[in-house]
C-alpha cells in the first residue's frame, strides 16, 4: 500500500488541489482514503462541499498524523496525505518519516523554487529513519509558453531532488471543480487534458491508471 504526500514550504502552490485530484484518480482505481493534515482543513472542506457518495473519503489528520495512518492504513489501498504548507510542522515531519513518495508542487517561480531547496533538507532528514523515501518535484500552474516557465524547467535541473517530466498546466477547471467539490475526473471531456496530466503523474511514479 503506497503512502503519498503532498507537501510543500510556501502557501499558494496548488497543494492541496493536487492532492484532491489525485486521490480522487486512485479513488476510482481502488479504496484511497485522504488524510487531511493540514490544520487549515481545506481538503476537508472541499469533501463537504461534494453532493456525491462516492467521492474520495477525507480524514482529519492534523492532530496525528502518525496515528491516522496507523488506523486507517489496513482499510484502504492507497493513503495520500495533505501535509501543511511548512516543511517544519510535526505533520509534514511524520508523514515524511511513514511515506513512500513525497509530491512537492511548486509554482513557476523563483521563490517557489528556492523554498524547495528547504525542503530537499528536511526530506534528506526524514531519510535516516525511512531509507526508501522517494521525492518528486511538480512544476504545477505552468502556462508553456511563458520564458519564465522554461527557465523554471532549466533551473530544476540545479536542484538535487528528480522534477516530474508531466507538468500541471494551469487550467480553470483545476479551481472550477475544486468550488464545486468534485474533482477533474468528474467534470467530463472539458476535463480530458488535465485527466491526461495527472494520470501521466501517476505513471510516473509507478501507478498506472486505467482509464475509465
Amino acid at each position: 500500500m503506497p503512502i503519498i504526500s503532498l507537501l510543500g514550504n510556501k502557501g499558494g502552490a496548488g497543494k492541496t488541489t493536487l492532492a484532491v485530484n489525485l486521490a480522487s484518480a486512485l479513488h476510482s482505481m481502488d479504496s484511497t482514503l485522504l488524510l487531511d493534515a493540514d490544520p487549515q482543513q481545506s481538503s476537508s472542506q472541499w469533501r463537504v462541499l461534494s453532493s456525491r457518495a462516492d467521492s474520495v473519503p477525507v480524514f482529519n489528520a492534523s492532530n496525528s498524523v502518525a496515528m491516522s495512518v496507523g488506523a486507517q492504513s489496513k482499510n484502504y489501498q492507497h493513503l495520500l496525505i495533505d501535509c501543511p504548507p511548512s516543511v517544519h510542522s510535526d505533520q509534514t515531519k511524520d508523514a515524511l518519516r511513514l511515506s513512500d513518495w513525497a509530491i512537492i508542487p511548486v509554482l513557476p517561480s523563483p521563490l517557489d523554487l528556492w523554498a524547495s531547496v528547504k525542503i530537499e533538507a528536511e526530506i534528506n532528514k526524514a531519510r535516516e529513519s525511512n531509507p526508501s523515501l522517494k521525492a518528486l518535484l511538480v512544476i504545477n500552474q505552468l502556462e508553456p509558453r511563458t520564458r519564465l516557465s522554461q527557465a523554471i524547467r532549466n533551473a530544476t535541473v540545479e536542484l538535487n531532488t528528480p522534477t516530474a517530466e508531466t507538468a500541471i498546466r494551469r487550467r480553470v477547471i483545476y479551481r472550477s471543480t475544486i468550488l464545486e467539490g468534485r474533482s477533474v475526473f468528474e467534470a467530463g471531456a472539458k476535463a480530458a487534458s488535465a485527466v491526461d496530466e495527472l494520470t501521466e503523474l501517476l505513471q510516473e511514479i509507478g501507478i498506472t491508471r486505467e482509464q475509465q
